[in-house]
This record gives structure tokens, C-alpha cells and sequence, in this order.
């Protein structure tokens, strides 16, 4: 069909008489001449482009005349448009598909908010269930330690197991293993100390994969100059997912008791696990759903494709930044498992809050954390879409995310109310919601195609320090103050802050 065909079946109308008058709107020009009645025409101009409307006795017809620059429609493309339409295909002109690639990211968001859930759910039962049971408070740190026993053995096991086999089945199999240990720790509790203690580290084993095969999916799926955004976007899943347990375990426990807490949270696992199945893939080329023009997208833009055979140890393991990230993890790791699991015990020790204000207190650090966790992610990305070098950016972020929490837990000793606590508390957790954008990010810029296994090796270290520092809390406690445990916590941050900035690289170091 041609173009002049085209217009006239698609533009024949018979509007009312329009008055003789010229007009300018943003940039176009509207003449119409010839009286009211009979023979006459109109030219709307536009930019370069004319549109000339002649009017006969009867009827109006609409005529394109472009002046500067020839404007036609192709027969083969109009052709094909009118075929569309007769076939009832609607999706000419639709909003496009929204992008698969946040799919994963949301996914991996959800699986991180039910792994905190799960995590934290303990932090405010273990109140109830210490007087239940008479636990003393090195009882309950060897109970909050044992979880990390399992979390410890996986990092590396499950960092190899994503680049090898896949982040989908490793992230799944995670899942599914701590939502059936959460569900069978008040069998376990009732049954006594030993049970317990294996149910919490078989409920660490589940969680322990979890970091690995997320980092492995989205070295794969996510462009480079997304990374910061959607690494922080996952991680802020675990700040909220301990908002909604600190937030919900309260509830729970004093309307069902503690036991519900587990039962309801742990059972939330396997409606996630359904989605997974079905959605997510650990490669855009295994995904036959993905849209050609975002696999291009990915695949340009994205360094680690191929899985990974053999594992370089020795070249990882001689490399300074590499060291700079297992010392960063150990010394960040040890302030934020601190107060990720004895918060809620401050606030009802220290500052006299009761269960339920010990949780609704304690989720304040943990939203402002999801907020600035974003935050800090849209900055780096800008920053490096600015050209600001990738190195540069990390030690930005990660000096934020060290320094930040270091300066307002010593204010934590000056402070002479509870609301002063708090805000000094949710300052230092916001603070070190930087680090996502950090240290965290940093194993997919410095080895790609080994991001999975380089996360699980540092966050081993991680690990230990959740282990060391969780149990070493509950000594410090029995035989000092929370000022001893805060000064060790801070230590330690001013130590990673050296390391991190003589040490750190951004660049890429292992192909």
C-alpha cells in the first residue's frame, strides 16, 4: 500500500467549518484559507513536515507534503502493520516487557528477605525460651554461634557448587534446607541443648550457599554498570527481611507463642521455592523466554558466561586485594553479626525495653539499612557512569560503610536516653549499608568468572567472625559491660578501613 493510499483510508473525515487564522504551537504553523462554505484547504506545518487538508463540497481529505526531507512510509512496513492488526496482534505500541533480568534480582531480593527472617526470628525468641528453659547467657551465645558452625562449612563448598553447577539449583536447594530446619527448631528445643544446636547449624548449612550462588546468578545476568544497584538491591532484602522478623516475632510470640515464629516464617520457603522453579534460570542462554534484544543487552555487557572447570587457588590466593577482602569481610562481618543477633537483648538489658519495644526498636537500624543500602548503590553506579574509577568508588563506599558505624557506636557510652541509642544505632547501621557497594561488590570486579567461589572464601572469614564474635559477646557480657563489646567492634572496623585502602582494587585481576 502507499503512503498516500494509507493516509487517505486512515484520515477521511468531515469536521465543521474552521475559521480562517494562522497559529503557532511549539513550532508548528496551522493556515486554513477558502470560506466557510465550499472549496477549501489547510496546511499544518510541523518542524520540516507539511500536512495539506483539502476540503471538497462534501468531504475533507488529509495529504502529506513533506518540503526539506521525503517522508514515506514503506509499503512492506505499512503492509505489515495492517496485517497485525487484522491478526488481533494488540502489542504494537505496549509498554515492553519488564526486564528479566530484575526478575532474577527480585528473586534473589525475596530469597535474602526470608534468609533474615529466618536468621533473626531467633534474636527475639530466644527471649522467652532463656526463661523457659533457664539458659545463661553463655548458653544462649553458644545457641546464636551454632548457626554459624553450618553457615561456616557451605561458603566456599557452596561458592565452588554455583560456579560449577549453577546458581539456580544451589540458591533453591538453600532454601528449601533452612525453611525445614526453622520449622524443626522448637521440635528440636523441646527435645534438648545437642538437638538444638545441630537443628541451628543445619539451618547455617542452608544459609551458607545462599551469598555464593546469588553472587554467581548475577555475575552472569546483571551489566557491569548495573552491578552496584542490584547488589544492593538484593542485600537490602536482608535488611528488610530482619525489619519484618524483628517487627513480626513479637507479635507472634505473645499472641501463639514462641514455637509460631518458626513454623510461619519457615513455611514461607516453599512458596518462594515454587516461583524460582519456574522463573529463574542461572544464564540468560539457558532462559528460552529472554528477548533477544536484552540477551545482547546481557551478553555485551556481562563478563562471566562459561561455568568454571577448574579453580585457580593459588593464583586467588596470591593476590593482595584478594587479602584485603577476607580481612574487610572479617572485620565488617564482626560488628553487624554482633548486632544482628544481640540487639534486641541491649535494648531489653540496657535500655529497659520490653519484648515487644525490643523488637520494634531494633527493626529501626535494620530499615534504615534498606534505605541506604539503595542509596549508596545509585551513587557508586553514578559515579562510575561519570568515570570515576571502579577502584575509587569502592574505597569511597567502603570507608563510609567501616568509619561511619566505628564513629557512632563510641557515642553509644555518652548517650543518657533510650531514643539517643536508638538514633545512634540506626546511624551506624545506615553507615554501614555503604559497604554493599564496597567490599561487597568488589569480588565481581576483581575476579568474574570466580565471583561465587572469591564471595565464599571472604565471607568464610565473615563467618568466623559471626562465630567468634556472637560467642565472645556472650563471655564479654558475663564478665564486663556492652561498652567492652562495643570498643572490641570498633577496633576492628578501624582496622579494615587501613587494610581496605592500602590494599583494595577495583580492576579486574583474575580472568
Amino acid at each position: 500500500m502507499s503512503a498516500k493510499a494509507f493516509l487517505l483510508s486512515h484520515y477521511s473525515f468531515s469536521p465543521p467549518n474552521i475559521p480562517r487564522r494562522n497559529f503557532n504551537v511549539h513550532n508548528s504553523f496551522y493556515d486554513t484559507s477558502g470560506s466557510g462554505r465550499g472549496r477549501g484547504r489547510g496546511r499544518f506545518r510541523y518542524g520540516e513536515r507539511e500536512l495539506l487538508i483539502k476540503r471538497n463540497s462534501s468531504s475533507w481529505k488529509l495529504w502529506a507534503d513533506v518540503k526539506s526531507k521525503p517522508f514515506k512510509i514503506a509499503d512492506d512496513d505499512s503492509s505489515s502493520l495492517l496485517r497485525k492488526k487484522e491478526d488481533g496482534d494488540n502489542s504494537v505500541g505496549l509498554p515492553q516487557k519488564f526486564p528479566k533480568r530484575w526478575v532474577i534480582v527480585i528473586l534473589c531480593f525475596s530469597a535474602f528477605l526470608l534468609c533474615n527472617m529466618d536468621r533473626v526470628n531467633m534474636s527475639i525468641a530466644i527471649l522467652p525460651m532463656a526463661s523457659e528453659y533457664n539458659w545463661t547467657p553463655t548458653t544462649v551465645g553458644l545457641i546464636q554461634s551454632s548457626f554459624f558452625w553450618g553457615y561456616l562449612l557451605t561458603q566456599i563448598a557452596g561458592g565452588i557448587w554455583a560456579d560449577t553447577v549453577g546458581g539456580k539449583a544451589v540458591l533453591g536447594f538453600g532454601v528449601i534446607w533452612w525453611s525445614v530446619a526453622t520449622v524443626l527448631t522448637p521440635i528440636a528445643a523441646k527435645l534438648g541443648l545437642p538437638f538444638l544446636f545441630v537443628v541451628r547449624a543445619f539451618m547455617g548449612i542452608g544459609e551458607g550457599v545462599a551469598m555464593p550462588a546469588m553472587n554467581n546468578i548475577l555475575s552472569k545476568w546483571v551489566p557491569v554498570s548495573e552491578r552496584s544497584r542490584s547488589l544492593a538491591l538484593v542485600y537490602s532484602g536482608m535488611y528488610l527481611g530482619s525489619v519484618t522478623g524483628l517487627a513480626f516475632s513479637p507479635f507472634l510470640i505473645h499472641e501463639f507463642g514462641w514455637p509460631s515464629v518458626f513454623f510461619s516464617f519457615g513455611s514461607l520457603g516453599t512458596v518462594w521455592f515454587a516461583v524460582w522453579l519456574s522463573k529463574a534460570y542461572s544464564s540468560p542462554l539457558d532462559d528460552p523466554t529472554l528477548l533477544p534484544e536484552e540477551k545482547k543487552l546481557i551478553l555485551s555487557s556481562s563478563i562471566s558466561k562459561e561455568p568454571v572447570k577448574s579453580i585457580p587457588w593459588k593464583l586467588i590466593l596470591s593476590k593482595p586485594p584478594v587479602w584485603a577482602l577476607i580481612v574487610s569481610h572479617f572485620c565488617h562481618n564482626w560488628g553487624t553479626f554482633i548486632l544482628l543477633t544481640w540487639m534486641p537483648t541491649y535494648y531489653h538489658q540496657v535500655l529497659k525495653f520490653n519484648l515487644t519495644e525490643s523488637g520494634l526498636f531494633a527493626v529501626l537500624p535494620w530499615l534504615t539499612m534498606a534505605v541506604t543500602a539503595n542509596v549508596g548503590g545509585w551513587i557508586a553506579d553514578s559515579l562510575v557512569r561519570r568515570g570515576t574509577s571502579v577502584t575509587v568508588v569502592r574505597k569511597i563506599m567502603q570507608t563510609i560503610g567501616f568509619l561511619g558505624p566505628a564513629f557512632f557506636l563510641t557515642q553509644l557510652s555518652h548517650v543518657d536516653s533510650p531514643a539517643m541509642a536508638v538514633l545512634c544505632m540506626a546511624c551506624s547501621q545506615g553507615s554501614d549499608a555503604f559497604s554493599q557497594s564496597g567490599l561487597y561488590s568488589n569480588h565481581q570486579d576483581i575476579a568474574p568468572r570466580y565471583s561465587g567461589v572469591l564471595l565464599g572464601l571472604s565471607n568464610t572469614a565473615g563467618v568466623l567472625a559471626g562465630v567468634f564474635g556472637t560467642a565472645a559477646t556472650g563471655y564479654i557480657l558475663q564478665h564486663g559491660s556492652w561498652d567492652d563489646v562495643f570498643k572490641v567492634s570498633v577496633g576492628l572496623y578501624l582496622v579494615g578501613t587501613v587494610v581496605w585502602n592500602a590494599f583494595s582494587t577495583g580492576e579486574k585481576i583474575i580472568d
